[in-house]
């Protein structure tokens, strides 16, 4: 690992101003980072840790939203997210122990991992994505592997989440990594059904559309049982081909759908 600064600062503004050092990058939980730095795959000079920044920590409804702070870790989601279920089962199945109480959801959105969890929440929830300048909507946040609508020195501060009338997360894990080998999450509103998928495209996180139409006009899962999904542009890789990937997404949503 190369030789770097440290910098704690205490409110958003300071971590602003700190990002905003030649060759600063923001660290959440470290999940990510840490590893790729030694890897030397990642050096940067100045790390800003968001931990200290109080703001940016805690769970909270507010009218008909489930609101996160960004540097709230995994552990407290699953705890105090009980408003809305799906996503405190989903927080409460990202890794093991030692993750849960690090990774942050702030920092498994901005690094939009193709196999991450949090992605397809915010994807089927329609969340909105707070950061320090502006409000990103879902649809325009993710785009593509490791890639964000977030600007450089831009921090997640919150994200809301529109607490549906039905949910369910469903994860086919990859037991060494525990990342979703391919996950589905279904939300269900009063403007219709909204499917997104994990851990299955070589694009990352997705919405399946038709089965978005399907199960708008019939929430049952026999309503995608006539569908499939192209297994052009899913993962191929080891741990299962792309037709299996393209097969997963069909079966947990219909099981998605059955335990929503």
């Amino acid at each position: 690992m190369y030789a770097f600064e440290l910098e704690k600062p205490a409110t958003v503004a300071e971590a602003v101003k700190a990002l905003a050092q030649e060759d600063a990058q923001a660290l959440g939980g470290g999940q990510t980072l840490i590893p790729s730095m030694k890897q030397r795959l990642a050096a940067p000079a100045v790390l800003v840790s968001l931990n200290g920044i109080k703001e940016m920590i805690g769970v909270r409804k507010d009218g008909g939203d489930l609101v996160i702070g960004g540097a709230t870790p995994h552990a407290v989601v699953a705890k105090e997210a009980g408003a809305y279920p799906a996503l405190a089962g989903l927080a409460g199945n990202i890794g093991d122990p030692a993750v849960r109480n690090r990774g942050t959801i702030g920092g498994s959105l901005a690094n939009n991992d193709p196999s991450a969890c949090y992605p397809s929440a915010v994807l089927a929830s329609g969340a909105t994505v707070v950061t320090n300048n502006r409000q990103i909507a879902a649809d325009d946040f993710f785009e593509g592997l490791f890639t964000t609508a977030l600007e450089p020195g831009e921090i997640i501060t919150e994200v809301r989440f529109p607490i549906p009338q039905k949910a369910s997360y469903q994860k086919f894990l990859q037991p060494a990594s525990r990342f979703a080998l391919t996950a589905v999450f279904v939300a269900k509103t009063g403007g219709g059904v909204r499917v997104a998928v994990t851990g299955a495209s070589e694009d990352g996180v997705f919405r399946w559309a038709d089965a978005e139409a399907a199960l708008s006009a019939n929430f049952a899962a026999d309503a995608v049982s006539g569908l499939s999904v192209d297994p052009e542009g899913m993962i191929g890789d080891m741990h299962g081909t792309k037709a299996y990937r393209a097969n997963l997404v069909k079966v947990l949503t219909g099981r998605a759908v059955s335990a929503a």
